[in-house]
């Protein structure tokens, strides 16, 4: 059967099948191929994405896999990956939060999706590098929210910088403490916490050390995977909330290392 005659159902899975082989692909290059117009394929790839089968992109598309192997993806590309999950895992991790307490957060979509978790809390203080999260955040949550300054990285929609505050210009540098620290990472491994920017492992590992507790949070398809940055051993977290349990290997791992892991 030619590709113009086919069905739907069956040119979507052949449009799956041809993304996973080559992991980008551009509207055009698949609507030449499969012998339909543009507008068919943008429906087409706007279903799949919806299906979670591929990561729609401006002009094409990606594979899952191609998308995991790219550590800085955009914010537009992450807030559609592994969706769903995200969401299970901010709700969980909002359950540690108490309220009136004080807490650092993190950049990432992970984090974005604790904080829209945090809507019934409240008189949270509030300090992070997520330029999402003033937006997200309800505002009868929390009673004073900081956003540390630094240069802006636009791909994540934060700032990499200081874990600091000045007293005024050119003042002293305010010593910052937190009850608990929110740390939303790219991979978890038996070595530890790592990610893939440098300055955002400083900025993590910053606010782990001003914590009390520290709730580290990774969906499970970052387990058993190192980047560039470490963050920490996997020591430094007080309790791992993700969407599915590790393997026997890590979670023996975690457990020498005193973390408390934290599933649905």
């Amino acid at each position: 059967m030619s590709e113009l005659r086919r069905l739907p159902a069956g040119r979507k899975a052949a449009l799956a099948d041809a993304i996973n082989q080559h992991g980008q692909v551009t509207v055009a290059a698949l609507a030449e191929q499969f012998s339909v117009s543009i507008d068919t394929i943008r429906r087409d790839l706007d279903q799949l994405d919806s299906d979670g089968q591929i990561v729609r992109t401006h002009g094409g598309a990606l594979s899952l896999a191609a998308v995991s192997r790219t550590t800085d993806r955009g914010l537009d590309v992450r807030l559609r990956l592994r969706a769903a999950e995200k969401e299970q895992i901010g709700e969980l991790a909002a359950t540690l939060v108490e309220d009136g307490s004080v807490v650092m957060i993190n950049a990432g979509t992970t984090a974005l999706a604790l904080a829209r978790a945090l809507r019934n809390h409240r008189d949270l203080t509030i300090a992070t590098n997520n330029l999402q999260v003033p937006a997200e955040i309800m505002p009868t949550a929390f009673r004073d929210l900081y956003v540390f300054g630094g240069s802006v990285r636009s791909i994540t929609q934060a700032t990499t910088g200081p874990v600091s505050f000045n007293l005024g210009p050119g003042g002293a540098e305010i010593d910052l403490r937190c009850d608990l620290a929110l740390i939303a990472v790219g991979a978890v491994s038996e070595e530890g916490y790592s990610t893939s920017n440098l300055g955002d492992a400083a900025m993590m590992a910053e606010m782990m050390n001003r914590a009390e507790r520290v709730v580290v949070m990774a969906d499970s398809g970052k387990f058993d995977q190192r980047l560039f940055a470490q963050v920490a051993p996997l020591g430094g977290a007080d309790f791992l909330v993700t969407d599915a349990p590790p393997s026997a290997q890590m979670q023996a791992a975690l457990d020498a290392a005193g973390v408390r892991v934290v599933t649905p």
